[in-house]
């Protein structure tokens, strides 16, 4: 929702960098050595980008069980890492019995007004705060870092 509220001209310029083969080999190579920083496995689905919604609805679900991070990641390995659709229902269900949640639970939540409602109000507070894509990063409320490469400068600030 965000990058389709705040970015509508980059779609076209994603296009463009896309077509051309050698930025696009040097975006593989990009993400294959944050990958291996990292120390994960990262593919690149066929049917990138995928309709995450319900996948983020569940995060709030997630939440409220106390266990966002395993969901998250979980939701992460199989996108990225299995290649799998987390826009399936059976995939989320998968997640879910990966990291302890409640499948049912979850999917009927997420269908729920109250989580369609809180997502994009999520959505609309990061777009006022001036945020434009993920991951963003808040610290004190107004300090923005955005993308994964700033992730030593939100550690180097938080140590201060």
């Amino acid at each position: 929702g965000v990058f389709n509220e705040v970015n509508k001209d980059l779609y076209a310029a994603r296009e463009s960098m896309f077509a051309n083969e050698r930025r696009m080999k040097y975006f593989m190579k990009d993400m294959q050595d944050w990958a291996d920083l990292c120390e994960i496995k990262i593919g690149w689905p066929d049917f990138h980008p995928v309709n995450s919604v319900k996948a983020m609805r569940g995060c709030f679900v997630a939440l409220e069980q106390g266990k966002l991070i395993e969901y998250a990641r979980g939701c992460f390995q199989a996108y990225w890492s299995r290649e799998e659709d987390i826009s399936d229902d059976a995939i989320l269900t998968n997640i879910c019995h990966e990291t302890g949640i409640d499948a049912d639970d979850l999917l009927a939540k997420i269908k729920q007004q109250d989580y369609k409602n809180r997502l994009r109000e999520t959505t609309s507070e990061l777009i006022a705060r001036g945020g434009y894509g993920s991951p963003t990063f808040f610290i004190d409320t107004e300090d923005m870092y955005f993308g994964n490469d700033r992730i030593p400068l939100v550690e180097r600030r938080l140590q201060r």
